[in-house]
């Protein structure tokens, strides 16, 4: 089907894009901790976490969202809205 046979090619292939994928599947061979390599590590690995977590803490008891009526408050503790009284 996709493969070549009897010396058919369907797909022409290109020698960058070989090197390229040749150097990804073994990036693990050759990489080294530069001070650039560190720095990423550090702010993804770390700091993008740890500010995506802090927000997600700070915000988790705020906001009430069960049984709210159309104008009232969202934030957790606040009175329900006022239901006017008929006479």
């Amino acid at each position: 089907m996709a493969g070549g046979h009897g010396g058919f090619e369907p797909v022409k292939l290109d020698p960058a894009i070989e090197r390229w994928s040749q150097m990804r599947e073994n990036v693990f061979q050759h990489f080294k901790f530069t001070k650039r390599a560190t720095r990423q590590v550090f702010t993804w690995g770390l700091l993008v976490p740890a500010a995506i977590a802090t927000i997600a803490i700070t915000f988790d008891n705020k906001y009430d969202w069960a049984g709210k009526q159309k104008g009232s408050s969202l934030l957790k503790g606040t009175p329900a809205k006022p239901v006017p009284q008929e006479e």
